[in-house]
């Protein structure tokens, strides 16, 4: 071996520890040139060429080593950085109250493909979740790509250890159904060999808009959003989900909000979960539920295209007001940086957003001495997006470990 040789295995074999690091740090978007992941990883500029060399070799990035300068800028351009936009995916599940959707989603949390199903979910975990691996498997079919895991979101906490549904309230499958073991026998089934993991919808969302979205750069976010049915709550604080003991914290629909109002699932009354969501919403505007589209879908097109109607915009107010307790309450708790909303939270931000941060400012003791970030989720999906996080976690802890793992699985 010649000292060239020798040279570039030694600086690659330094930088190899690095390769998670720094995969994630282009995954993120946080490393857009060489010249930035260098200073990131704290390595010297010829490591930081080997590791990203190592990158691209394994199909996982992309480097572009002749990018043009910049108007009026000095010096040579640094070599920039991105995902491969035709490497490995992920498969992503979502099961909801009016039935599923499966997905690819590459690194980036770029969604490759998708399909919806709209149907009554079954009573039995294994058949519904049979149905929507199925229709993934079907994606990547089509696709050709590779597949290195899969991930699951689900209307429920999902408890850990045991990856068990602990209360999927809105669907009518037994408490402790075992989610995550149902779901990674169905993937195996269709020959994906990588691993199969399950989390809540909304704690995936969260992290998904962390990672790629409207929480980016904050260091306490909280995520509050509706689903089709009922509200769920997270928190990601330095970058990792707050997930408690066991995988439970977080509750937020639970929040009495109103100890008057609509009976709960819980057996409680009043709770968020019953006086924020699309059914609330609809019923105090005065509207019949339809069966064309979901509660969810029917609620944003009527606060989109009808919020002048008196009825409508009282039912706004009125949801809006007890958002913005419930959020109050959390403030004063939790004292995050910023708080982003999602579902049909989103649509009464844009609604009405002073009066929405005027109840939370007046409510929380916090809120008043300067008041917290409230802003709109701003991924698509991003409960299928956050699902395709758990399942390209062990590829940015360590690459080549996992990619050697998933080897054997279908194209």
């Amino acid at each position: 071996m010649n000292g060239k040789a020798t040279t570039i295995r030694t600086r690659l074999e330094r930088g190899r520890s690095a390769l998670g690091p720094a995969l994630e740090l282009v995954h993120t978007g946080r490393a857009p040139t060489r010249a930035v992941l260098t200073a990131e990883l704290g390595v010297t500029r010829a490591t930081a060429g080997a590791v990203a060399a190592e990158l691209e070799a394994l199909g996982l990035i992309q480097v572009d080593s002749r990018p043009g300068a910049a108007a009026g800028s000095q010096g040579r351009p640094s070599h920039r950085l991105a995902v491969n936009d035709s490497g490995p995916v992920v498969l992503a599940a979502q099961i909801h109250a009016d039935g599923y959707r499966a997905a690819l989603v590459g690194l980036g949390g770029r969604i490759v493909a998708t399909a919806p199903g709209r149907k009554t979910v079954s009573a039995d975990p294994a058949q519904a979740l049979g149905a929507v691996v199925e229709a993934g498997a079907g994606l990547l079919r089509e696709s050709g790509r590779r597949c290195v895991g899969a991930g699951l979101a689900v209307p429920s906490a999902v408890a850990e250890p045991e990856g068990t549904a602990l209360n999927p309230l809105h669907l009518a499958w037994p408490a402790g159904s075992p989610v995550r073991d149902i779901f990674a026998e169905e993937v195996r089934g269709t020959g994906i060999a990588g691993p199969a993991f399950a989390g809540n919808d909304v704690n995936l969302a969260a992290l998904a808009e962390h990672r790629h979205g409207a929480g980016r750069g904050a260091q306490h976010l909280l995520c509050v959003a509706t689903g089709h049915r009922g509200v769920g709550g997270a928190l990601v604080v330095d970058g990792r989900l707050h997930t408690g003991s066991s995988g439970l914290a977080l509750e937020v629909g639970h929040l009495t909000v109103n100890p008057d109002g609509r009976p709960c699932y819980c057996g409680g009354r009043g709770c968020l979960d019953v006086e924020t969501d699309p059914l609330a919403f609809l019923d105090a505007a005065g509207r019949a539920p339809g069966p064309e589209v979901s509660l969810l879908q029917q609620s944003r097109e009527l606060l989109r295209g009808q919020y002048d109607d008196p009825a409508v915009r009282a039912a706004g107010e009125e949801l809006i007001d007890r958002l913005g307790l419930g959020l109050a309450g959390l403030v004063n708790i939790l004292n995050p940086d910023r708080i982003i909303l999602g579902g049909l939270h989103r649509e009464l931000l844009d609604a009405d957003p002073e009066r929405l941060r005027a109840v939370v400012a007046d409510r929380s003791l916090w809120g008043r001495s300067g008041g917290v970030p409230i802003l709109p989720c701003t991924l698509d999906h991003n409960s299928l997006v956050g699902a395709a996080e758990l399942a390209w976690q062990p590829v940015l802890d360590d690459p080549l470990a996992a990619l050697a793992a998933s080897q054997g699985g279908p194209a």
